[in-house]
């Protein structure tokens, strides 16, 4: 077996063994989707059918019996493999895999040096990466995504913060071009942002409706180099609320709006939500996310 595809073998074998769709899909915790777009991309990488489709259900052709009889073999060394390591699993130890936005990486730095004080034995391993990672291919244990949260029914997905942005100028622009006098200042002043704005992102939507075009002097591919961009003095611009109060030479320029946030989630995958490590720092993480509202 091919160990990338290892949720697609299994759910062919739950499939060749109860001979329906439905009954693989309460067996695995999955949606029935998902094991018939297991079933379609295994057969397609090995160029073979392993089920004839009819009205009764799923019926294993020659080769789904050879998966069937593999599988089943497969099992049992896996059941016997489980006895001998008895205990090991309930442990919080081992490789925890997290992924998180740019902005987000100096809170969580924060919040899994707290977790590893508690949890020594647990090796963390942080990617900071836009790309959203594939959690049903292992690519991370926990994930943390802004906006909307995504509509995989395999991924348990649960709020975590609406984090404040705000409006935020270094002391040596300020020094150079004067405090910012409300809204009818704006055109007296640089503004630095993303080449494109997000429309569903309340306060990317404010600059595209009040700063003009020409007073944008520095346009940045996300927010992170937005941030830099600010921090070094370009412009004014958005910082989320506790990267600019916490910098000592960044100053807020304007009283934030209710709705300038940013939403954050935190995405786990069915298979993994449940397992100790995954379930004890996503519960530590959601209580330290509490904090994260007041910032």
């Amino acid at each position: 077996m091919d160990i990338d595809n290892w949720d697609e073998y299994r759910t062919a074998y739950q499939v060749a063994r109860l001979r329906t769709v439905s009954a693989a899909a309460e067996v695995l915790g999955v949606h029935h989707a998902t094991v018939i777009r297991h079933i379609d991309s295994l057969e397609g990488k090995l160029g073979a059918k392993l089920f004839q489709r009819h009205a009764r259900g799923y019926t294993p052709t020659e080769a789904g019996e050879d998966l069937l009889t593999v599988a089943a073999a497969t099992e049992d060394q896996l059941t016997q493999l489980a006895g001998r390591i008895h205990g090991r699993g309930a442990s919080v130890s081992g490789e925890l895999i997290i992924t998180c936005l740019p902005q987000m990486s100096p809170l969580m730095a924060r919040t899994i040096t707290k977790y590893q004080i508690a949890h020594p034995e647990i090796r963390a391993e942080l990617i900071v990466d836009t790309r959203p990672l594939r959690l049903e291919y292992g690519e991370a244990h926990v994930a943390l995504r802004a906006g909307a949260p995504g509509d995989d029914l395999d991924n348990i997905v649960q709020e975590l913060a609406k984090l404040k942005m705000g409006l935020f100028a270094h002391k040596d622009y300020i020094f150079r071009h004067g405090p910012l006098n409300g809204m009818d200042d704006i055109q007296n002043h640089r503004f630095c942002r993303m080449a494109t704005l997000n429309p569903r992102a309340p306060f990317m939507k404010w600059m595209g409706d009040n700063v003009p075009e020409e007073n944008v002097v520095y346009k940045c591919s996300d927010t992170t180099t937005v941030q830099d961009a600010v921090i070094a003095g370009a412009g004014i611009g958005f910082l989320p609320g506790y990267i600019g109060h916490e910098h000592p030479d960044m100053k807020e320029v304007m009283p934030p709006e209710p709705n300038w946030t940013s939403t954050f989630w935190c995405v786990t995958h069915v298979d993994l939500h449940r397992t100790a490590k995954v379930h004890s720092f996503v519960t530590f993480l959601k209580e330290e996310a509490k904090t994260w509202n007041d910032m």
